[in-house]
């Protein structure tokens, strides 16, 4: 049986699949301590992915450095992880920076309700509509008998443009 050399590792996958998972659990928890932690295990998860999608290692990616018998690394994937580390840097840097003035603020740094949101998870329950039809006072129609007659230009400029053929 011939193995391809690009095979990654299994504990490497199951490595990413673990960060990855755990850093998604943590993003659904309310403190943002627990966010940054998420987003940190995320970005590790995504550089460790990157590395093993480049495929195994080899020769340094630059031309006229390696012997002919030996491949060169994939130069992209090493990009993409520098990339990645820089924006998960700065990711964490503004969660770190929300938490602290959440801290500063309310002495936790846990992320609270909405008002908005509770008035509409209200009204969704009731299965009554989060607006006011001002213009059915006026005209004596709901917003649904309104959309029902509507004209659409659109399904009759083709209905003329197929009788015209």
């Amino acid at each position: 049986m011939t193995v391809l050399d690009t095979t990654p590792s299994l504990a490497l996958v199951i490595a990413v699949g673990v960060l990855c998972g755990t850093g998604v659990y943590l993003l659904l928890e309310r403190p943002l301590t627990r966010v940054l932690l998420g987003f940190v295990l995320i970005g590790n998860g995504v550089n460790l992915m990157l590395v093993v999608a480049g495929g195994r290692a080899g020769a340094p990616p630059i031309v006229g450095n390696s012997p002919a018998s030996e491949r060169m690394s994939d130069p992209l994937a090493q990009a993409m992880v520098l990339t990645s580390i820089v924006i998960t840097l700065a990711l964490t840097a503004f969660v770190l920076a929300m938490a602290y003035r959440s801290w500063q603020m309310h002495g936790h740094d846990e992320v609270a309700d909405d008002v908005e949101d509770r008035r509409v998870a209200r009204h969704a329950a009731l299965n009554a509509p989060a607006f006011e039809d001002a213009d059915a006072a006026e005209t004596g129609e709901t917003l649904d008998e309104e959309a029902a007659d509507v004209f659409d230009d659109v399904d009759d400029d083709e209905d003329e443009t197929q009788g015209a053929r």
